[in-house]
């Protein structure tokens, strides 16, 4: 293996390793994000406010299609991570094998469930008549990369269990800007509108999905990809799906709640919906920086547990605790601060920017909450607990959301964006308690059962 990109997760000092290991990735999610990002801001300054609400009203959906298999992509990382820990190559190697091949029948899967059902499940989440046309346009038209998608995903795991978090950042930013400069020829040049944002993130996703490729197939040792030896070990199949299916649920049914929340803001109309999405494209950067040190947590975690280093799972914890606790209060502040500006890149509308003024004060405030959570659930998985924090979740931060949009958000005098907006941190603070005791259950259980010689 290409020893100049890992990271010895299993000594050393955790803070430092790990702060290593999630600047990249923070930088890679983030670019990531610019996918859409650079949609939304192209539209909306060239194409008018309601194609940024067609674009923008589709974010919840494409996540409620794709988080089931991109959970998947988590058990891929754990496996990966415990099997390289423990030194185990040929394990790794099936791993390896069965999770590219999976990635590529997700990916295939995801694009005849997109492409089919586009209006019908548009229409389920009201979205607004006068944009539906376009969102579905939309919607169809990217989820044509989808199984680039997922391949870039899986294979962006495996290398991450490794520690390797740098190539798939240069991968990302070479395909980004492909990304930025067709949206731009696609929009002013073409005057495609959203079909030409669409067609340039489809054509970005595939670009470095074969740089992934090509990555691990020049690769040495367990993670070697090699085509011909592509098939699905049921083992291993069953394994990543023990892992990554709680992962994916959970994703899917938080997805699930925002599109109830989605369908809640767009009864307001289409200035609250293209404030809503500027706002929540903004909101997704804060998140991205901090899932970075919910990444590093899994795969550190991992190694360990694979590697049987214990004790240093509780290191673990508490640095990711603390990197994402400083990362949410900095950036979800500055965030607020500088919404106004912000919102306007989007937007040259003021009553747009308004509204989105009033998510980006309510959630990004109180955004570290949400990383306090996830990094949990990191901890926990990585240890081999996956379908408690999935329960714990559903039950918290999903069920307690749609209790409160059928209930609070229904009295007359509380019926506004503001109610909608609260319902964030609210179930994420009752949902971390919750997770708090039950790691610190596993964790004694694990110390027991399989005690550090």
């Amino acid at each position: 293996m290409n020893k100049k990109y890992e990271i010895d997760m299993c000594s050393g000092s955790v803070f430092q390793k790990m702060l290593v290991f999630a600047l990249p990735l923070m930088c890679s999610s983030i670019l990531q994000l610019l996918f859409n990002a650079a949609d939304i801001v192209v539209v909306g300054r060239f194409a008018g406010d309601n194609a940024l609400a067609a674009v923008g009203s589709n974010t919840a959906l494409i996540n409620l299609l794709t988080n089931i298999f991109v959970g998947l992509s988590v058990g891929s990382n754990v496996l990966t991570a415990q099997y390289y820990g423990a030194k185990r190559e040929r394990d790794l190697k099936e791993t390896v094998h069965t999770s590219m091949l999976l990635s590529l029948y997700s990916g295939l899967l995801l694009t005849l469930i997109g492409f089919v059902g586009a209006r019908r499940l548009l229409e389920l989440m009201q979205a607004p008549p006068e944009v539906l046309d376009l969102a579905v346009l939309y919607l169809r038209i990217y989820f044509l990369g989808m199984a680039s998608m997922m391949v870039y995903n899986f294979g962006s795991s495996i290398l991450r269990a490794i520690g390797d978090t740098k190539r798939p950042l240069y991968y990302l930013l070479g395909a980004g800007v492909v990304n930025v400069v067709l949206n731009l020829f696609f929009v002013i040049i073409c005057h495609m509108g959203v079909a030409g944002v669409a067609m340039a993130t489809v054509i970005s996703q595939t670009i470095s999905a074969a740089l992934v490729v090509r990555c691990m197939i020049k690769e040495q040792g367990g993670i070697h990809l090699e085509l011909r030896e592509l098939a699905i070990s049921r083992e291993k199949l069953a394994k990543i799906m023990r892992i990554g299916l709680p992962a994916g649920f959970q994703g899917t049914v938080f997805s699930l709640s925002n599109v109830v929340i989605q369908s809640a803001v767009n009864s307001f109309g289409n200035i609250a919906v293209a404030g809503n999405s500027a706002a929540a494209n903004i909101e997704g950067f804060v998140y991205m920086a901090m899932n970075a040190f919910y990444q590093a947590t899994i795969s550190f975690t991992s190694q360990n547990y694979g590697a049987r280093q214990y004790r240093r799972i509780y290191k673990i914890l508490f640095a990711g605790e603390l990197y994402v606790i400083a990362t949410g209060v900095l950036l979800g502040n500055l965030a607020v601060f500088f919404g106004d500006t912000l919102l306007g890149i989007y937007s040259p509308s003021a009553e747009v920017v308004i509204a989105g003024m009033e998510r980006l004060r309510i959630i990004c405030t109180l955004y570290a909450l949400c990383g306090v959570m996830d990094v949990l659930v990191g901890a926990l998985r990585g240890i081999g607990y996956s379908i408690i924090p999935m329960i714990v979740s559903l039950l918290g931060a999903c069920g307690l959301r749609l209790v409160w949009i059928a209930t609070v958000f229904q009295i007359p005098e509380y019926h506004s964006l503001t109610t909608v907006y609260l319902s964030y941190p609210i179930t994420w603070t009752i949902t971390l308690a919750v997770h708090a005791v039950t790691f610190a259950v596993a964790a004694h259980k694990v110390l027991r059962e399989q005690p550090v010689s």
